[in-house]
């Protein structure tokens, strides 16, 4: 049987944030955190990608970010371009390290002391963050199309920033097919891009709730956080970092200088695969998630000495 979503719900996690999860599964399995990333709300986990992990025997737990689809919004003024070309510190109204507490927290609310943490992107910055800064919550860490931080690997191809950086349509229609385009721009292209899909997401997320200025301060606490690589390599705990071979956004080695920080980690190059979960990937992501998550459950229920 198909697990089904529990429908949206909210955690009030301080006195000025609130955020929109969704769970699929078993409460008293496991739990898998899945952290989204840049200005990308929790539908980019697809409803079926996260039954599949349900099915596994897994409690799963997806969320939008604050600044993003239904959870809060900050206050702050944005950085400016030129900040964030200096990455001036001094720009972030927020730091990945408070989005990573946010994890926390709303594993709190949920009852949950430690869970396997999936992160894409700008989330596998804040699931890295999580594992070096709370590691007692964390059991297992995959990373998915992301960097350490540094300034060097893992670096977008200088093509993607126009097209990333324009600001979207106002409109629902204009706003999913300026979605297409980026897609098109930074997604798969090893496997065949299903634009309905990028389109039905668009407008799901339009409906939702879109912010430019939240989109900004997220991109502030990106770009002013330290390259994270000593903070990796102090990591004891089962990690997979996975990347697409055709990644134009983050480029494929800041998968490989992700995997090489953390002790042990595996590392799965997803042929044809950019920046994106293409549906066709799934079976690859989903299994190693889930070998992941059981390497860290066995090892728990095995004595120690």
């Amino acid at each position: 049987m198909t697990p089904t979503p529990s429908g949206e719900q909210f955690a009030r996690v301080s006195d000025e944030l609130e955020l929109c999860y969704e769970t699929f599964g078993d409460p008293g399995d496991p739990t898998i955190l899945l952290i989204m990333g840049l200005a990308t709300q929790m539908l980019a986990w697809d409803a079926d990608f996260c039954a599949l992990l349900a099915e596994q025997g897994f409690h799963v737990v997806r969320f939008d970010n604050r600044d993003c689809g239904r959870s809060s919004r900050m206050t702050g003024t944005p950085p400016t371009l030129r900040q964030l070309i200096r990455r001036d510190p001094r720009a972030a109204t927020y730091t990945l390290g408070d989005l990573a507490g946010d994890c926390c927290r709303l594993l709190d609310h949920l009852g949950v002391g430690s869970a396997h943490v999936v992160g894409a992107s700008m989330g596998g910055m804040v699931a890295q963050k999580v594992a070096i800064e709370h590691p007692d919550r964390v059991r297992s860490l995959t990373s998915i199309m992301s960097n350490t931080g540094g300034r060097v690997r893992g670096q977008p191809k200088l093509g993607v920033y126009p097209i990333f950086l324009k600001a979207a349509p106002k409109d629902r229609e204009g706003y999913a097919e300026h979605n297409v385009r980026l897609y098109a721009r930074i997604g798969a292209q090893g496997f065949p891009q299903d634009l309905d899909r990028i389109r039905e997401y668009a407008r799901q997320a339009f409906d939702r709730g879109i912010t430019q200025a939240g989109t900004g301060r997220q991109l502030g606490a990106i770009l002013t956080d330290d390259d994270r690589r000593a903070g990796l390599s102090g990591l004891r705990v089962p990690a997979l970092v996975i990347h697409g071979t055709t990644d134009s956004l983050v480029r494929p080695s800041g998968g490989r200088a992700t995997a090489a920080a953390i002790p042990g980690a595996e590392l799965l190059m997803i042929e044809g695969m950019g920046h994106d979960l293409p549906r066709p990937a799934w079976p690859q992501i989903v299994d190693g998630i889930v070998r992941t998550a059981r390497r860290a459950e066995a090892a728990r229920s095995t004595p120690a000495g």
